[in-house]
């Protein structure tokens, strides 16, 4: 995937995941999500994905050594 497309990805799931888990512990009132900690497991692992995705798209290249394969220095 392109890092644009990680980083928007990311802060979408971030968006979300905090918007969940604030429901999850009662900080954002007015759904039936409100006070369900079911909602502050699923929101956090949201946010915690949305994390991991932004710092992809902000690394430099990516998880590949940037030396090459071993042995080639």
């Amino acid at each position: 995937m392109k890092k644009p497309v990680l980083a928007v990805l990311g802060v979408i799931a971030v968006l979300i995941g905090a918007v969940w888990a604030g429901q999850g512990i009662g900080l954002l009132p007015g759904s039936s999500m409100t006070g369900d900690p079911t909602w502050l497991v699923i929101g956090s692992i949201a946010l915690a994905v949305g994390v991991v995705l932004v710092i992809l798209s902000t690394r430099g290249r990516s998880w590949r050594n940037p030396n090459g394969p071993p042995g080639q220095h």
